[in-house]
């Protein structure tokens, strides 16, 4: 696609399945113990590479609604069908999220109400509502209300039993305070949950930023200038980002204002990079994998977490087989990290082997 960006991207379908091999390998390693410190999140204040991860993925979700979605609107679709559309698809995700923590042992008496695939789904369910019945400056209106919203509450409005919030301790802050009031089922820290209930508001914005990328992409029609706007809108979030961090440290467990703002900057600098490189400059071959991830994102990620059933569980004389591949890898030499990375890119190579399968075959499981 060296002529023109106005098709679909293959760029944008690459950096998709990087994304998710990307956040299979972080969340499969070896052995827990063991993993460099790149590859594990940030307890809190502060970012690490892996805490990109999944905002690229909500970044690169609201880039694809409006990419979709007004291609759909462009042939007169019914709004309402698309809504139906939207809703569903959001219920199917969510509950996948739900499937995925009760898997294998279905023990409904400890759900996980949050998580990764359902908070992908509570971002996908407003943001394509958004898409539909509002025009771009009315979400950048919406996405900026809420992180300076969020901002105000989380770092200045007293909490209940505490007083003024303190940034440095997850305990002392509205999302602890709201987890531990209204969320039901498991938490994932006991008394909160780093896919809680206020910090999808912030979330939903990393989705709004994706959308308004997309906007560029759709309207400005010469390609130069069109990734000149997208490379200057990256490095302004940025910025701002990295300007808001003194007042609102970058932290993704309760998804600040600064992360949202900061790590959609970066995604949006590295989509544009993956559009001069891949669409206008046409070099491709590079991005096999990630196209391929890209084609059944949400299927290898269920896919992924399924099957740890077989790979770390105790199913081979009573040690997992990433136990035994630790063993032996650090038995011929290898350090332990080393080993346990060598494990989760192994894992995330054979989790592309079913999902090279279904591309070859042209099938494309569709949440």
């Amino acid at each position: 696609m060296s002529s023109s960006l106005s098709h679909r991207l293959i760029s944008l379908d690459a950096m998709r399945g990087f994304t998710i091999a990307a956040m299979i390998i972080v969340n499969d390693p070896g052995s827990w113990d063991h993993v460099y410190a790149p590859l594990l999140h940030k307890d809190w204040n502060g970012i690490t590479p892996t805490d990109f991860i999944y905002p690229f993925f909500l970044f690169i979700v609201g880039v694809s609604i409006a990419l979709a979605y007004q291609k759909r609107l462009d042939k007169n679709a019914d709004k309402g069908d698309l809504v139906k559309k939207i809703v569903m698809r959001s219920l199917k995700i969510f509950a996948l999220g739900i499937f995925l923590w009760l898997w294998p042992d279905f023990d409904f008496s400890s759900v996980r109400w949050a998580g990764v695939l359902q908070r992908i789904a509570l971002v996908f369910l407003p943001c394509g509502m958004l898409f539909l019945y509002t025009n771009w400056q009315q979400q950048l209106k919406i996405g900026a209300g809420i992180l300076l919203a969020y901002w105000i509450i989380m770092a200045y409005l007293p909490v209940p039993g505490i007083g003024a919030p303190d940034l440095s301790v997850p305990e002392k802050n509205w999302a602890h305070f709201i987890d531990n009031k209204l969320l039901p089922g498991v938490l994932w820290q006991k008394t909160w949950d780093p896919e809680g209930i206020l910090s999808t508001f912030p979330a939903i914005v990393t989705g709004i930023t994706g959308m308004l990328i997309g906007r560029i992409i759709l309207d400005i029609k010469d390609d130069f200038k069109k990734l000149t706007w997208i490379f200057f809108s990256g490095w302004a979030m940025v910025v701002v980002g990295g300007i808001w961090n003194w007042f609102f440290p970058i932290n993704k467990p309760i998804w600040t204002s600064s992360y949202v703002m900061y790590t959609s900057g970066l995604a949006a600098l590295s989509l544009a990079a993956f559009m001069l490189i891949v669409d206008m400059k046409g070099i491709k071959r590079w991005t096999t994998l990630g196209r391929i991830y890209g084609a059944n994102a949400i299927a290898s990620y269920v896919l992924a977490g399924m099957l740890t059933l077989i790979f770390y569980h105790n199913v081979f004389g009573g040690v997992g087989l990433n136990e035994l591949f630790m063993k032996t890898a650090t038995g011929i030499g290898f350090s332990s990290k080393l080993a346990s990375l060598f494990y989760a890119i192994l894992y995330m190579l054979i989790i592309y082997i079913p999902t090279y399968i279904l591309y070859k075959k042209k099938i494309f499981i569709k949440v």
